[in-house]
């Protein structure tokens, strides 16, 4: 062992801490401009590092003071690359987008399964109606929550990674909550099986970037919306089936919701490759490293010091800063709204048709098929104006005009309010049951119109600085 080997404390060197040594780096200062990141703090720097190991010395090679050649740097091979998830056949963007939504139903299946079981599950724990209802509140809260860790770890190791992996964690809590002995551990598996669950929902928006263009886009995000509605309008009813049965209660509910999640969740890993551009081109340096010996070949995203701050600054100031514009803080407020009253539907339908109208339990949750009937049309209306918004995307010389995403909110906001209003109003015998069903549907329709054209107006408006969309 020579005198360098015997200096080495035996722990692996980290990049902070080899400032300018590699030769494959080029130097902080541009590293900094290109991903606007800060450094992070060195471990010999730290209290905790003196604690773990002896002081490392300071790494030199003679060619330490040599930066990288932009000619080392893999790229895609052109606008055309096959390579490029843009340029994939489109059976292979079917396939993912339809796997990514169906993950993203399970999801939102999920927060509204539990709301059947409701009345069972206070009578077992003793508690009051209102105080079960608990477990869909706790839910939406994780499903805000999770996307603050889950949208920086997309942007770190890739979109595959960062909604699979979540997705296990979330399916060990549904069948958590399906085995709760307590009505606490039920609202703590609640909330975190939200928590791990809400990571499809925060990026398969960046997946869908990654795969259309904006010609394109409006038509996919009508899919990813239809996963969105699909999941609380499908998952009452299904529940009420299961929870009807005496032999099964609510819990099978949580059972269910954990054996969809865990299929779906096994044909996504089997299927869906990694869209994100930055990781596929690391993975392209990789295998060119290995297959021709160059091993100065690297990928611009791997000289990216991962920084705390840096993610901070990116994925929890920046959204705030974005939120304190008028238009993203007005859009943002209207759409979560909307998605609020959507919910508070799931309590709505079977008082209106179980108690007001004295239907039986599972009869009195098939209404919600009106709110998806609605969704349908929405999405068909949607899909219309992505034409003519393709119009006016190639008249401004293939730019986006956010603008043209707006009308169908527009009408989608008078359906959305005449919706509510005919529902509320035709409630009570002897007014017919379909009345306020087509209140439903108007409100379905309403709400897939808004929410959908407030995803793609943000989405055209702010794509530089939204984190999901604007890195690469």
């Amino acid at each position: 062992m020579d005198e360098k080997d015997r200096d080495h404390d035996g722990h692996r060197p980290t990049n902070l801490e080899i400032t300018r040594s590699f030769s494959r780096q080029r130097t902080r200062t541009q590293r900094d401009q290109d991903l606007n990141l800060t450094s992070t703090v060195s471990r010999r720097q730290t209290a905790l590092s003196r604690l773990r190991s002896r002081p490392i010395p300071a790494f030199t090679h003679p060619l330490a003071h040599e930066q990288t050649a932009e000619i080392s740097l893999v790229d895609f091979d052109g606008p055309d690359d096959p390579y490029k998830p843009m340029n994939w056949p489109t059976k292979k963007k079917v396939t993912t987008t339809l796997l990514y939504g169906l993950i993203t139903m399970t999801a939102t299946w999920a927060s509204s399964s539990y709301s059947a079981g409701t009345t069972q599950i206070a009578q077992q724990f003793h508690v009051g109606t209102q105080v079960a209802t608990l477990g869909t509140t706790l839910f939406l809260f994780g499903f805000g929550i999770g996307p603050l860790l889950w949208a920086p770890l997309s942007e770190v190791y890739g979109r595959r990674l960062a909604v699979l992996c979540p997705m296990f964690v979330a399916i060990c809590f549904s069948f958590g909550s399906a085995t709760a002995k307590d009505f606490q551990t039920l609202m703590l598996t609640r909330f975190f099986g939200a928590f791990f669950a809400s990571a499809p929902v925060t990026n398969t928006g960046g997946v869908l970037g990654d795969l259309y263009d904006p010609s394109w886009r409006g038509i996919a995000m009508a899919g990813y919306a239809m996963a969105v509605v699909g999941g609380p309008v499908l998952g009452p009813i299904v529940s009420a089936a299961v929870v009807v049965q005496p032999s099964l209660g609510w819990r099978w509910t949580e059972y269910l919701t954990g054996i969809l999640q865990a299929f779906v969740l096994v044909l996504a890993t089997v299927l869906i490759d990694e869209s994100y551009p930055p990781k596929l081109l690391v993975y392209k340096a990789r295998r060119l490293r290995h297959e021709t010996g160059n091993w100065s070949l690297h990928a611009k995203f791997e000289e990216w010091d991962v920084s705390i701050i840096g993610l901070a600054q990116k994925f929890l100031i920046r959204p705030v800063q974005l939120l304190t514009t008028p238009i993203c803080f007005l859009v943002a407020l209207y759409a979560s709204f909307c998605y609020g009253i959507l919910y508070m539907q799931l309590g709505a339908i079977p008082i209106i048709f179980g108690e007001i109208r004295g239907w039986k339990p599972l009869p009195a949750v098939l209404p919600f098929l009106s709110i998806l009937i609605g969704a349908l049309l929405g999405c068909g209306a949607n899909v219309y104006n992505q034409t003519l918004y393709n119009k006016a995307y190639h008249a401004a010389g293939n730019r986006a005009v956010p603008e043209k995403r707006l009308p169908p909110m527009m009408l989608g906001s008078v359906l959305f309010s005449g919706g509510q209003f005919l529902t509320g109003w035709t409630a009570h015998p002897p007014t017919h049951w379909i009345v306020p069903c087509i209140g439903l549907v108007m409100l379905g329709t309403g709400f897939f119109m808004i929410f959908q054209a407030a995803l793609n107006y943000l989405v055209g408006e702010l794509h530089p600085l939204i984190p999901t969309y604007g890195t690469y």
